[in-house]
C-alpha cells in the first residue's frame, strides 16, 4: 500500500491511497474521539487532479460542520495496573540519583497529576526514613493526593489491590 501524506496546511488530514485497485485521496478529521472519513476515487472523479480538488473542497465542508459540533469535555482516565510498575503502587517509583560531589542518594519518588496537562512530584529519602517507612511514606502520600483529585473510592481501590498483593501500606 502507497500511502502520501504531505503536511501543507491546505493538505492536513488529506492523504493519498494506491493500493491493490483502491487509488484516491482520502479526508479524515477527528472530534471527540469520533472519526469522520471519506474516500475521493481516482476513477470517479475522471483523474487524480479532480478527486484531489474534491477532496480538499469536502475538507473545507467537514471542518466547518465539525467546529458547530459542541467539544465534550473528555473524562479524566484512571489507571490502576501497568507491567512496568516495579513498586505495586502506580505513581511511585524507586529513584537512585548521584550528586555533584559524588554522594548517591536513594528515595522513592511520587507523581500525580492535580489536573489534566499538569504534573506533580516529590520523593521521601531511603536514606533519611529507611527503605520502609520511605516506601510506606510515598503510597500514603499517593493515595492521600489520588483521594484530593479523584475520591475515596479511587484510593480504596488502589489501597486493595496492593493489599491483595501483599503490599502493606
Amino acid at each position: 500500500m502507497f500511502n502520501v501524506t504531505t503536511t501543507t496546511p491546505d493538505m492536513k488530514g488529506i492523504s493519498r491511497i494506491d493500493s491493490g485497485s483502491t487509488h484516491g485521496w482520502f479526508v479524515r478529521a477527528y472530534k471527540n474521539g469520533k472519526t469522520y472519513s471519506k474516500l475521493f476515487s481516482d476513477g470517479k472523479w475522471k483523474g487524480s487532479d479532480e478527486a484531489l480538488n474534491a477532496a480538499r473542497q469536502y475538507r473545507g465542508v467537514l471542518l466547518d460542520r465539525l467546529v458547530k459540533v459542541p467539544t465534550k469535555v473528555r473524562g479524566r482516565r484512571i489507571v490502576f495496573r501497568d507491567s512496568r510498575n516495579t513498586t505495586g503502587m502506580l505513581g511511585v517509583s524507586r529513584s537512585t540519583k548521584r550528586t555533584p560531589t559524588g554522594v548517591i542518594s536513594e528515595s522513592y519518588a511520587v507523581t500525580w497529576r492535580p489536573e489534566p496537562g499538569v504534573q506533580k512530584c516529590t520523593s521521601f529519602s531511603i536514606n533519611k526514613y529507611g527503605q520502609d517507612k520511605a516506601f510506606k511514606l510515598a503510597v500514603a502520600f499517593r493515595l492521600k493526593k489520588l483521594r484530593e483529585i479523584h475520591g475515596q473510592s479511587v484510593a480504596r481501590k488502589l489501597r486493595d489491590m496492593m493489599t491483595e498483593k501483599g503490599i502493606a501500606v
